[in-house]
């Protein structure tokens, strides 16, 4: 029986929002065969509880899976794979799934595709399309190897709604662990607001911005509209945002609902990054700049002047 798996991603012993969109994914492209989710780690009873609409859960638990090790989370799931034999496993393309994900495949002696916008059942075989040439195009591939590992997207995929009961709980033994390297801290900045690579809404800043301190108008936006705060390359180069910030191609790619750009010309590179937003709304006072040629609404102005002006507009709105 050929099974597609999600594999989970707990941080803080939360479930992350992307597995709600693996679970999606893995219903479409399994075609009514049975859909499993996997969680790694230490303590998951909590995240154990938000996982829904799978027909079984596969809970690996163990105090010696409590620090995240590449190696030791992929030898300890890849020898799962092998009692088990999942025809596909499906992981977030975030930090960690694009860390753990080739390792799998490997380990695994499976084919994995990465950072892709969308999976699918084609004539038997599963396909996958990303994204290649700096965002300018995608590539369909095929995936032969079994077990294919798949890393999505985040957004790429919009996530049903599903009030189920929770699937049944299988624990599975970890047995021998050789853990090799491990992460022993991490640093976190101090702000409230959504991961760039997950959030739904993104308010990106330029150096048409004209300074760090006019980043202030950037967030205002982003809070009026709940949204993360995003940075371009040489923003981020010129030391007005942290690395965490950037969007693009040597940054984070992100696919929200809704991207803003402001004061962004659009080089190549960070359109690679966020060309598979959904709705991408362009502020820029050059009415020849690129970013207008990718955006879905496109503002000529000033952004010192439309930046506040659009905040207030939100702000009423939602005041109703």
């Amino acid at each position: 029986m050929a099974e597609v798996w999600v594999l989970g991603e707990v941080r803080d012993g939360a479930l992350r929002p992307t597995t709600h969109e693996l679970v999606t994914a893995a219903r479409a492209l399994a075609g009514g065969e049975p859909v499993r989710a996997l969680l790694v780690g230490s303590d998951l009873a909590a995240a154990a509880e938000g996982v829904r609409g799978v027909d079984g859960l596969l809970l690996m638990d163990d105090p010696r899976l409590a620090a995240y090790s590449p190696d030791g989370y992929a030898r300890a799931i890849a020898q799962l794979v092998a009692e088990r034999a999942p025809e596909v496993i499906l992981a977030a393309a975030s930090a960690r799934g694009r860390d753990l994900a080739p390792r799998v495949a490997a380990h695994a002696g499976g084919a994995v595709a990465s950072d892709v916008v969308a999976v699918e059942r084609v004539d038997g075989t599963i396909q996958a399309l990303r994204p290649i040439f700096a965002g300018k195009a995608l590539a369909r591939v095929r995936v032969d190897g079994r077990p294919a590992v798949i890393t999505l997207r985040p957004n790429s995929v919009p996530a049903t709604e599903d009030d189920g009961a929770q699937p049944p709980v299988e624990r599975v033994a970890l047995g021998e662990y050789a853990a090799g390297a491990v992460v022993t801290a991490v640093e976190r900045s101090a702000s409230v607001r959504p991961d760039v690579a997950e959030a739904e809404i993104i308010v990106s800043g330029g150096r048409g911005i004209g300074g760090p301190e006019h980043f202030a108008l950037i967030e205002a936006l982003a809070d009026a509209l709940g949204a993360a705060v995003g940075a371009s390359r040489a923003v981020v180069d010129a030391g007005w945002r942290p690395h965490g910030d950037q969007v693009g191609q040597t940054g984070k790619t992100v696919s929200p609902r809704l991207y803003v750009a402001c004061g962004i010309s659009g080089a190549v590179q960070h359109l690679a990054g966020m060309k598979t937003s959904q709705v991408i709304v362009a502020i820029n006072k050059d009415a020849e700049a690129p970013i207008f040629a990718v955006a879905d609404y496109g503002i000529v102005g000033d952004v010192f002047e439309v930046i506040p002006a659009l905040t207030e507009a939100v702000r009423a709105a939602r005041n109703g």
